[in-house]
């Protein structure tokens, strides 16, 4: 009997392991696709070094200037307020499909308005510290 469960056993093994060879196999194939791509790109490519190629491109126009600038922090607040509702309406999704399956709708329509109230509150915030005025 033992040796029948050891077979069993090997052969189980066996199919688990096939199936993370494929995965393996597979990303072997896209990094080699990927080191071929960047070996062919230098090979193949000029390479004529002038003054003009190399200065720092700045949209057509030649940089003046260092290369420190002042930007506003509000662009980042703005940012980071998109960030912050775009996981909200991540998160509303598949909080609509459990709180339509059934003995889940209290609990999820509680937990859904505390998640609510924490990103009213933090918009609140925003507001009341005049980061969404945009003057």
């Amino acid at each position: 009997m033992t040796g029948a469960a050891d077979g069993f056993t090997a052969l189980a093994a066996s199919d688990y392991f096939r199936g993370y060879s494929v995965i393996g196999l597979l990303a072997v194939i896209g990094v080699l696709f990927v080191a071929v791509a960047f070996g062919a790109g230098r090979l193949l490519r000029p390479v004529v070094p002038t003054p003009e190629k190399l200065l720092t491109y700045e949209c057509g126009v030649d940089p003046v200037g260092e290369g420190w600038a002042h930007t506003q922090v509000r662009y980042y607040v703005y940012a980071f307020l998109y960030v912050i509702f775009a996981v909200d309406s991540i998160f509303l999704f598949p909080w609509a499909t459990v709180f339509a399956a059934p003995g889940y709708g209290a609990t999820t329509l509680v937990e859904m308005f505390i998640f609510l109230g924490f990103l009213a509150v933090g918009l609140l915030y925003a507001w009341k510290k005049g980061v969404l005025a945009w003057a």
